[in-house]
């Protein structure tokens, strides 16, 4: 039930007031002084307020300022007497969402709380979907509590609330994009566009176009006039992802963007002004690409402004059950399947992988996982036959392109499938019990 709060020391037109708002379902709260009224908001969760101008410890124009300092989320509609512009108007300034002529206006009391109420629930409505996208895209997204990523995390958040570029290191897959949403989200441009660009997803001319923009007949098939996504992020951020792999040529021109905030179009002959920041990032070493001539030098030290350096996976691999785990809530309910959790063999083969691929491999397996699932548990049998190889050889020291590895490995899938019963498995592999009972042996499978 939303909550009214009536700030008059006229205690008879108060009692008039609380009882017609009392009676449209609003629950009412009365206060006859500034002190009063402080104090009850103090206590309870109010949404609208009604605030009489003279008040025995203060003037309410003033008190209304007060209040929207303290509690922004609450609508104050000011009384007036015998219309009073001037106080309705500065009332206005310091934040009230409108004034009525106190005694004259009642009639429209009720349409104006209602009004009132609209806007408070809208802002509630805009502020759960802010803390929404806050968890998703924010600083909580980043699981892990291993120390190489908690340090990652903590030079992100100190960063994230200023407009230095930051340039993020770090193998493919390591989570370079979700870190660059994340310090986005952290900054004060956060509730302006996020755009992200993939530079090594296209070639020259359409990189130019993709990131500047173009205006119409710029070249064959510019049929209308394009924004770039620089164009698009402005006054949010924008996060080129392989930036290393950028054409030299183009790199000017980001160069210009980041030292002036403008640029020119393709086919354009005018400058367009942006206000942007730039998160970069690259698994080369652009150190060397610099020293090779084929990465600016004087872009580097732009870009260079802030580093971060994301670890691989393998040097983490503390995370890599409660990023499994993650995963597999997420892909269990995509696919509407049950699965209780991993068992401790296929944990084990986690562990023991080396992940050239980092996150973006391991959730690609447990995707592949929860596809392949038949029961309450992730198994080994669901995991790709490559994963499987590697960690056999690695805990026996047999290459994973030998024939043997292979057929060791099917030889105990087969085994788990049986559930140890030899005289079926040996049918299945259609071997003899005698040859099943030698190979067993050969390879130590137990």
């Amino acid at each position: 039930m939303n909550k009214i709060l009536i700030i008059d020391d006229e205690d008879k037109l108060r009692a008039l007031m609380a009882r017609i708002i009392g009676l449209e379902g609003f629950e009412v709260l009365e206060a006859a002084t500034c002190k009063a009224a402080l104090k009850k908001l103090e206590h309870f969760t109010v949404d609208v307020v009604l605030c009489d101008v003279k008040l025995p410890d203060g003037n309410g124009v003033d008190l209304i300022k007060e209040i929207k300092n303290l509690y922004p989320q609450i609508e104050i509609i000011l009384l007036t007497a015998y219309g009073n512009i001037p106080d309705g108007v500065q009332a206005i300034k310091n934040g009230a969402f409108d004034y009525l002529t106190k005694g004259n206006d009642n009639e429209k009391i009720i349409p104006l709380i209602n009004r009132a109420i609209e806007k408070v629930q809208l802002q509630k409505r805009i502020e759960k979907l802010e803390q929404q996208v806050g968890k998703k895209y924010g600083f909580e997204s980043i699981l892990g509590n291993s120390p190489l990523i908690l340090e990652a995390v903590a030079f992100a958040k100190k960063v994230a609330p200023t407009d230095a570029s930051v340039l993020l290191l770090g193998e493919t897959g390591t989570g370079k994009e979700v870190f660059a949403q994340a310090i986005h989200t952290g900054s004060l441009r956060m509730t302006k566009p996020f755009m992200a660009l993939n530079c090594s997803a296209f070639g020259k001319e359409l990189l130019e176009s993709e990131i500047f923009g173009h205006k119409a007949g710029a070249f064959t098939g510019a049929l209308k006039d394009k924004k770039g996504l620089i164009e698009e992020a402005n006054a949010g951020t924008l996060f080129l992802d392989e930036i290393g792999e950028m054409h030299i040529d183009l790199q000017s021109k980001l160069l210009r963007v980041l030292e002036t905030g403008e640029f020119i179009k393709v086919g354009d002959i005018k400058f367009t002004k942006v206000d942007v920041r730039i998160i970069a990032a690259t698994n080369r070493d652009l150190q060397e690409e610099v020293k090779t001539g084929r990465f600016r030098e004087d872009l580097f030290y732009r870009i260079n402004v802030f580093t971060i350096t994301l670890p691989a996976l393998r040097d983490r691999k503390k995370d890599i059950t409660e990023l499994a785990v993650n995963f597999l809530k997420i892909f269990a309910q995509k696919t509407g399947k049950h699965i209780d959790g991993m068992s401790q063999d296929f944990i084990k083969h986690l562990q023991n992988h080396q992940w050239k691929g980092n996150i973006r491999e391991l959730k690609n397996v447990i995707e592949r996982g929860v596809i392949l699932a038949e029961g309450l548990q992730l198994t080994t049998d669901s995991l790709p036959v490559e994963l499987q190889i590697n960690d056999t050889h690695q805990q026996s020291g047999m290459s994973a392109f030998e024939l043997s590895s292979v057929e060791k490995l099917h030889i105990q899938r087969v085994l788990n499938h049986t559930k140890g019963n030899k005289t079926e498995a040996a049918r299945l592999l259609n071997i003899g019990l005698t040859t099943l009972y030698r190979k067993i042996e050969e390879y130590k499978i137990f």
